[in-house]
């Protein structure tokens, strides 16, 4: 069943110079759909990358912080299905063998070549399997398409019920993205993992640099569950074939367009939440800092106790005060204002005189939901999207492996 939040269309996304895509069903654990994914970039290609934060990497997150120094790079390859994570000296040793089959089939070295794994913990991905299937999967390469990306797209997903890919155009060149994530959202960078790609010229430090500013405003900025996965990682190619080039004076353009595809597919992410039906902007200002706005927006949106009475449509503003008041952050108890749309329900410390619970509970059965939050100690804001919390969220996960 398709989340009622999904866009109802795949995007149609732009061909990226010099990146050519691939997927094939390796059935690592799917039956009957693609489940490997491959994109092969040019040499001097510029690649920046972020990861989980989690102290319990997988196999492929190690690999890839390995080797993203480099700054360059010359492939991906991702499986779903299987994480490979917490799988010991083994699971590494696949991550390998994987490497170094792409690197043997595309010409180029294993330290160029990026992995990502998505899917259950603790079970061995299959060596063997892996690399039996890089052949099949480098003889299936054709230039970039939007039918390429959308496969792609596909290929990663789990529990995932829609593809996300999203794009924006800069000088005659463009950034394309395609992401995967469901549940196990909660990235510091969860099962998310995100792949963009870009045909302008930039050098690989500035790009780094602009992808952890992308990343910590879009996928930093999204919760489901509160959990971080294993896996998490962002990926950014720039191939330099669009003959565009990103200096100073045009930084600020190319920012805009990256940060504008990782949030189109962070909201994307939480868009699909598994069994989510609302997707939620918590807005909180009046901050002492932007980082203790953060961290006031993701208690509130963390909160199960916030996220099931949305889910049951309940105008219960207390519970957003108990997740303000839960976040260790400075808070004026007594200027606390908190209001569901546009309805404000609380101010100075109590509940509003002849506030419409009617209306703020008719904000509450839409789709799009705003808890907008001001603490009153400050004049820093941030912005945290989540969704509600469902039995369907439950029954997700309660049978995940079976």
């Amino acid at each position: 069943m398709i989340s009622p939040l999904a866009p109802q269309l795949f995007p149609e996304l732009p061909a990226i110079a010099g990146v050519q895509l691939a997927t094939f069903a390796a059935e690592l654990r799917y039956k009957g759909r693609p489940d490997l994914f491959l994109a092969v970039v040019p040499a001097d290609t510029a690649v920046a990358a972020t990861f989980t934060t989690s102290r319990c990497p997988s196999a492929p997150v190690d690999w890839c912080k390995k080797h993203i120094g480099s700054g360059t790079g010359r492939a991906v390859v991702v499986n779903a299905g299987n994480a490979n994570a917490f799988t010991g000296a083994a699971g590494y040793e696949a991550a390998v063998a994987t490497a170094e089959a792409a690197a043997r089939a595309l010409g180029v070295a294993a330290s160029e070549v990026y992995l990502s794994s998505t899917g259950v913990i603790g079970e061995l991905l299959s060596a063997d399997s892996m690399t039996a299937a890089i052949g099949p999967l480098v003889d299936e390469l054709t230039e970039s398409s939007s039918d390429g990306w959308a496969s792609a797209a596909n290929a990663i997903r789990t529990t995932d019920t829609f593809a996300k890919g999203a794009s924006r155009t800069i000088g005659g060149c463009s950034v394309v993205g395609i992401a995967k994530g469901s549940g196990m959202i909660a990235p510091d960078m969860a099962t998310m993992l995100g792949y963009i790609f870009t045909d302008v010229s930039i050098d690989a430090a500035r790009l780094q640099r602009l992808t952890s500013q992308a990343v910590g405003t879009s996928f930093n900025r999204v919760t489901v569950d509160s959990d971080t996965s294993t896996s998490d990682t962002v990926l950014v190619f720039a191939t330099g074939a669009g003959g565009h080039e990103i200096n100073d004076s045009n930084e600020g353009e190319f920012a805009a367009a990256l940060n504008g595809v990782a949030l189109d597919l962070a909201h994307q992410i939480v868009r699909d939440g598994e069994g989510a039906t609302k997707f939620v902007s918590v807005n909180v200002d009046g901050a002492e800092t932007e980082a203790a706005a953060e961290r006031i927006a993701r208690a509130i949106a963390d909160s199960p106790l916030v996220k099931t009475a949305l889910a049951a449509e309940d105008a219960n503003w207390g519970r957003v005060v108990m997740a303000v008041g839960k976040s260790g952050e400075a808070a004026d108890r007594d200027a606390l204002r908190i209001s569901f749309g546009d309805e404000l329900i609380a101010a100075e410390g109590v509940a509003v005189p002849g506030y419409s619970e009617e209306r703020a509970t008719e904000h509450l059965r839409g789709q799009e939901i705003d808890i907008n939050v001001h603490v009153g100690v400050g004049t820093a804001s941030a912005t945290v999207w989540t969704c509600d919390l469902t039995h369907g969220y439950i029954d997700i996960n309660a049978g995940y492996r079976s």
